[in-house]
């Protein structure tokens, strides 16, 4: 099925973010009303696919770009790229509305929202996209748009911090995936995705499959915030409130658990990926949910669990289970719904109260008791209780990790602690502050506008009706992705009603372990913190010693290598010239070609190069710079005399004009600027210095041998000769090439000379006419001191 409208949805963010500032700037906080409507067309757009999808077909589209190197403009929709524009287009909308809420009054408000917009366009783009260009430009466009976002408040030290930190993390990141999508695509044959998911084993079955699967490690580790990466996303919370609900739970942070996901069908399956994905998201998921209840500010609590949230993404795409790929996906999709809604139930209390400080926060279930029923249903969701979708997750991650073997006992056992953690934080946020007697809150809370408490409330009961009617979530919604997911087709249908089996005992186990640890949440803070802080290192102060590090080494190395003398940058291009020419033969083994040198030479070519030669020893013995010029100039002539030799008169006579003129000017320069008579270089020096010019004479000697030994290809010649007159109107074809054909080539060479003349008669006449002499500085004349006029002049034959 193809699709011809889906690039207007996918610009119509980027629509919206050009218009913002001026629309916010004529009505207010109300454009928010009208600029959420851009990400809901789009989402009404993406929804019509859901019965096709759910069907199983595949909707296609784009235009070529370049086609010589089969690259395009093209999308390809499925169920889990379906499921992920939903997302970002549905919770976008309800992000624009809040953002209008939250930031109204701020002066940058349509700056703001329009920062919102042009990511939103960046991640739609990233999801739906199905050339592996069009990818990378959208994954790289994320990490600038998010840059925009965390250092919006740019006044701040905090926030630039976290905002370079998050573009050197994610934006390197994409570097190295940008590698492996070319390793990927050299290995298949094929740029696009839709076609690598047809690619069956070839990726799989590579001697480069591993190189490839680093790659793409790195840049989905970073991107989704995996250990040791995983310090960007907490400091990230510097951002505004919306920029975190929405970034940061619900799409950027989920770039790199989709292009895992996307990957799946044609580099999982192997012990690499069931090894090294399970392994990180394990870790990932400890160190999220530990670092979680050491917090007391809800933002960064929320922060620390969705790192949890996403190595456990993580490890259930690489886990090895029949289920592990369902469990992934409907944690996903509920991840999405409750960390969103959670995170704008911070921002409104802190909106209205004015802090977020948990130990602050207690009574406000009275006075916003619409925030409260959201943050109630979300929280219930996190935890993993009925009747909310988070409750259909965590069976499924229990039905698919839970086994016999020591691998399924560890990783059950790692699953059932991030759980449990992740259950103190849901009532923490969603309960604590809303129950108990008022808190000391820097201002009188009270319900927000309906901005503020629209968005969360709407994820909320999406969260409870995707569980009360599970079975028409299945079917259009996680069913389609994780057949995408698992590249075979697969049916989801967990319900409310759970089984009795081992997923239910570890769900209680769970649930009981989650409440002994909420009810002594203060002392478990506590023990947190003492263990964090005896340890002392962290990869955010990592970070922060790298990155001094690297300022240090690309100083000392600028230092180096740019030393501001001549000399030391031609010696280091002659050097890399020389590495070129000659390493290059062993490599390949192309050398007993090269030395096919020619073995018989008439008397006349030999008297030629015994000249030459000599010229050579001449250039060397020479006792002052002038005569070494001279005698340079014998190389010149001998090659000018072979190029007549072998019938080229015309060549021949250029290179007699230019070797007498370089003799002529070197010569005339010499003499003007008295440059030193002889070499004072030390002999370390000239022997390095002639060891290099050997080594690049004979890298060029090898090359032209090695080309002049080969088949002559007279394709070229035969062209000139036949277009020549046709196209330039010229008999002559050398100088039909040097005018026309070349024409731009030689107007540039024409330039060189020109300028170099330019600078040889600057030089001469500077050194003719002396240095010019010093300005002589005035000594300043204070301000309020009227300066002395000068002396008048003396007229000529005046009388003293």
């Amino acid at each position: 099925m193809t699709s011809d409208l889906t690039w207007v949805a996918m610009l119509l963010p980027f629509a919206a973010a050009v218009v913002a500032p001026w629309l916010t700037a004529r009505t207010g906080a109300a454009a928010a009303w009208f600029l959420a409507l851009a990400p809901a067309l789009a989402f009404a757009h993406f929804a019509g696919f859901l019965p096709e999808v759910a069907a199983g077909e595949r909707v296609t589209g784009g235009y070529a770009w370049v086609p010589s190197l089969n690259l395009s403009f093209s999308w390809f929709i499925d169920g889990l790229s379906l499921t992920f524009a939903l997302l970002i287009t549905g919770i976008g909308a309800l992000i624009v509305l809040y953002a209008g809420g939250y930031m109204k009054g701020h002066p940058q408000q349509g700056r703001f929202i329009g920062f919102i917009l042009l990511f939103m366009g960046a991640m739609l783009g990233l999801v739906v996209s199905d050339s592996f260009l069009m990818l990378f430009v959208f994954w790289e466009l994320t990490s600038i748009t998010s840059f925009l976002l965390i250092g919006f408040d740019h006044s701040r030290e905090a926030s630039r911090r976290a905002a370079l930190q998050a573009l050197v993390v994610t934006g390197g990141g994409g570097l190295i995936l940008l590698a492996g999508m070319i390793f990927i695509w050299n290995i298949t044959g094929v740029s696009q995705l839709s076609l690598l998911l047809s690619t069956g084993d070839a990726l799989r079955e590579s001697p480069f499959y591993l190189a490839a699967l680093l790659l793409v490690l790195g840049g989905a580790f970073t991107k989704s915030a995996q250990f040791p990466f995983h310090f960007w996303l907490p400091n990230a919370m510097e951002a505004p409130t919306p920029v975190s609900a929405y970034l940061h739970s619900a799409t950027m942070v989920k770039a790199g658990v989709y292009l895992l996901m996307r990957l799946n069908p044609v580099m999982g399956e192997t012990p690499a990926w069931e090894i090294l994905l399970p392994f990180f998201g394990g870790i990932t998921l400890l160190v999220g949910s530990i670092l979680a209840v050491r917090q007391t500010d809800l933002k960064l609590m929320l922060a620390y669990t969705t790192v949890a949230s996403l190595g456990l993404l993580v490890m259930l795409t690489g886990f090895d289970t029949e289920h592990a790929v369902e469990a992934a996906v409907l944690y996903l999709v509920a991840h999405s719904l409750f960390k969103g809604a959670l995170f704008m139930v911070a921002g409104a209390i802190d909106h209205e109260s004015g802090t977020r400080d948990i130990r602050r926060l207690g009574g406000l279930g009275k006075l916003m008791p619409i925030t409260f029923a959201a943050a109630l249903l979300a929280g219930i969701s996190m935890a993993g209780l009925p009747p909310l979708f988070g409750f259909l997750a965590k069976e499924e991650i229990y039905y698919a990790l839970a086994g016999t073997s020591p691998r399924a006992i560890l990783f059950t056992a790692v699953a059932v602690i991030g759980n449990a953690l992740m259950f103190v934080i849901a009532f923490a946020v969603g309960l604590k502050p809303f129950i108990g007697p008022e808190g000391d809150t820097p201002k009188h809370a009270h319900e927000g506008p309906v901005m503020l408490w629209i968005g969360p409330l709407t994820l909320s009961v999406l969260a409870l009706l995707g569980a009360l009617f599970s079975g028409i979530a299945h079917r259009f919604v996680t069913s389609p992705m994780a057949s995408a997911v698992d590249g075979e087709l697969q049916t989801v249908t967990i319900g409310l009603i759970p089984s009795l089996g081992a997923a239910l005992a570890l769900s209680v186990v769970t649930v009981i372990l989650g409440v002994v640890l909420y009810m002594g949440l203060e002392r478990l803070r506590a023990a947190v913190d003492r263990v964090v802080t005896g340890l002392g290192l962290s990869p955010d102060r990592g970070f922060d010693h790298f990155i001094s590090g690297l300022v240090r080494f690309s100083t000392s190395l600028t230092r180096y290598v740019q030393n501001g003398r001549l000399e030391t940058y031609i010696t280091a291009s002659f050097v890399f010239v020389a590495i070129a020419l000659l390493v290059t033969p062993f490599v390949y083994g192309e050398l007993p070609t090269v030395l096919n040198l020619p073995t018989e030479f008439d008397l006349h070519e030999m008297a030629i190069l015994v000249i030459a030669v000599i010229g050579v020893i001449a250039v060397l013995t020479a006792n002052d710079r002038l005569t070494a010029i001279v005698c340079l100039g014998i190389q010149g002539f001998a090659v000018a005399v072979i190029f007549l030799l072998y019938g080229a008169p015309d060549l021949s006579f250029t290179q007699f004009m230019v070797e007498t003129l370089s003799v002529v000017i070197l010569a005339l320069v010499m003499t003007r600027l008295k440059l030193s008579p002889s070499d004072h270089r030390p002999a370390l020096a000239r022997l390095m210095d002639g060891s290099l010019a050997i080594a690049c004479g004979l890298g060029f000697g090898l090359m032209l041998v090695a080309t002049t030994s080969g088949p002559f290809d007279g394709s070229l010649s035969a062209f000139f000769a036949e277009y020549s007159k046709i196209i330039a109107h010229g008999a002559n074809v050398v100088n039909v090439i040097i005018v026309d054909f070349r024409g731009v080539d030689t107007l540039g060479e024409i330039g060189v000379v020109m300028i170099t003349g330019l600078s040889i008669l600057a030089l001469i006449r500077i050194r003719v006419g002396g240095a010019p002499a010093a300005p002589v500085l005035a000594e300043p004349v204070p301000s309020d001191v009227e300066p002395h006029p000068a002396p008048p002049k003396k007229k000529r034959g005046t009388a003293k």
